[in-house]
């Protein structure tokens, strides 16, 4: 396209706050002028949107490819944490990640992962510590000290913490939070060790606690968790505070749509446009301090065109005065890129996942649709046979966790709520160390399915008697080096037919993947044993 063109409309101030007839000027990147004139053309121009959190490896996709698919939506940033990526490949897999989203036109601002590993009650395949915390810091490419999850070392003033969140302070980049739950005295202490957002409150209630210390509340809706109906009216109270992200988003979710529905959702709810759409732009790019342009005389020329401030369907989207996408379709050319992985283990027999009798009460993890965190439940059972099988009548199901990175035992556990009446889905994404995960209803499935992944060296998986499926991952065990688009589509395909085969969840394969999140309350199962998240540690499988 032209270097020099001109683009007339509504203009969309979000830093004067304001709606205005206009003509703006682009010339070398740059917008060079903004003329405000009355003209014919009824279409708005505003600032692209940010996703002001999110793991780019949830899409499945590197991030190049998540980049062509996102700014069909208008995306043109993100605020991106590569802690799962760093779980299996370390600082390596961080580099990785911002080389390969160096090579298209997109503006990836990515953090340095705070809690590698996440906990050392699982095994991961790297560990980023201190001094990769001062390496990491001192490159331009990173903009922020990514989720301090490890909130209870924050509050009893763990030195490490403490000397990463001093080394973020040092270069004058912000430290984001995580701490779902956290209230009270407990939310001050964690916000004033200098940790600025979180993007984990589940109710008004938190969020408004950790408002009140200081903290900027991120809205999050994603593919399996969604706070936006619990947390949406607090742009209208706190509108300068509040941003929009999707934590994570799996790739047919993402070709239907971004931050974009959030807005149109956020509209639908009676908030005012500007306030919807500065937390989108605005909120995001001052607080990280974005190279991103907010249409402004002398910015650069980011911005994108949509038919009203309502729907927010979008027209075209331009970074850096290149038009990336138009219509629904997207400009940015896929890359080559080669794999790199940490696979280490061997295929799994029926008789290493049997479970001896032990008991007359199980400690069962159950599943909320839409959310991250679950609940310890007690189950009664009678003795039916030698070994304990899943039990679709009551919909418990076996779910098993095999050590991807060396041989060791898999850990065996129940979980309720996946509503499976046939066969076993698993995946290499299993937060936050990405160990394999499955959930099945009869063994040799779980096995077949797990088998599957140990073959291809990661991705996600279906077995069903002779039906077998897998989506392969070859990057990390996380993402795809092909098309986002044909990733997406066989993605789905597994999604439904996982569906098909009776799991009631709105994304099966995403809820098993946090099933291993143990920094999440309140049951979860790691390589290691089942994990109570309360207790902040392992439980027996039987009371």
């Amino acid at each position: 396209m032209n270097s020099s063109f001109q683009i007339e409309g509504n203009i969309v101030d979000v830093v004067a706050k304001r709606v205005f007839k206009g003509i703006i000027t682009v010339e070398s990147k740059k917008i060079t002028s903004i003329e405000e004139k009355e003209t014919s053309n009824n279409q708005f121009i505003m600032p692209g949107f940010v996703d002001a959190h999110v793991h780019v490896e949830s899409s499945m996709l590197i991030p190049s490819e998540f980049a062509r698919l996102a700014v069909v939506h208008g995306t043109v940033s993100t605020i991106s944490d590569p802690h799962e990526i760093g779980n299996v490949l370390g600082i390596d897999g961080v580099k990785y990640m911002i080389d390969n989203g160096k090579k298209v036109p997109f503006k990836f601002c990515f953090g340095a992962p705070s809690c590698v590993p996440a906990t050392y009650f699982e095994t991961a395949g790297a560990e980023i510590g201190v001094h990769e915390i001062e390496e990491l810091m001192a490159m331009d490419e990173i903009g922020y000290l990514a989720e301090m999850m490890n909130f209870p070392g924050v509050l009893n003033r763990d030195e490490t913490v403490f000397q990463k969140i001093a080394i973020a302070q040092k270069h004058n980049k912000p430290v984001d939070g995580h701490a779902p739950g956290l209230r009270g005295e407990d939310a001050r202490k964690y916000i004033e060790a200098g940790i600025s957002t979180d993007h984990e409150c589940f109710t008004k209630e938190e969020a408004l606690d950790k408002l009140k210390f200081g903290m900027k509340i991120l809205i999050r809706e994603g593919s399996a968790a969604k706070n936006f109906e619990a947390l949406i009216e607090l742009l209208n109270e706190f509108p300068d505070e509040i941003m929009f992200c999707s934590d994570d988003k799996h790739p047919n979710d993402l070709v239907l749509g971004h931050i974009n529905q959030l807005c149109a959702r956020a509209i639908a709810k009676g908030i005012e446009p500007m306030k919807v759409i500065r937390a989108t732009t605005y909120n995001v790019v001052q607080h990280y301090r974005l190279d991103v342009g907010l249409l402004q005389a002398g910015d650069l020329a980011d911005f994108i065109i949509v038919n009203d401030l309502k729907e927010f369907e979008v027209k075209a989207t331009y970074i850096n005065g290149q038009k990336v996408a138009e219509n629904g379709k997207s400009f940015i050319e896929s890359v080559e890129e080669k794999p790199v992985n940490n696979f280490n283990c061997e295929k799994i027999s029926v008789e290493d996942i049997r479970v001896p009798i032990d008991g007359e009460k199980l400690n069962v993890i159950e599943v909320e649709n839409g959310q991250l965190i679950t609940k310890k439940v007690e189950f009664p059972f009678q003795n039916h046979s030698e070994h304990l099988k899943s039990d679709t009548a009551n919909d418990i199901l076996k779910i098993v966790v095999v050590n991807r990175y060396h041989l060791a035992k898999p850990a065996v556990a129940f979980v309720k709520n996946f509503g499976l009446k046939q066969g076993a889905i698993a995946g290499s994404v299993a937060h936050d160390s990405h160990n394999i995960i499955a959930v099945g209803v009869d063994d040799e499935d779980i096995v077949q399915a797990i088998n599957l992944l140990v073959d291809y060296e990661g991705g996600v998986s279906l077995s069903n008697g002779t039906e077998q499926h897998i989506l392969p991952l070859p990057v990390a065990g996380l993402m795809s080096n092909e098309d986002g688009y044909k990733v997406a589509g066989e993605y789905e395909k597994l999604d439904q037919r996982a569906k098909a085969l009776g799991s009631t969840l709105a994304s099966p394969y995403m809820t098993l993947s946090f099933c291993a999140l143990l920094v999440i309350p309140e049951l979860k199962l790691s390589d290691k044993g089942l994990f109570d998240g309360n207790k902040f540690e392992f439980i027996p499988l039987f009371e």
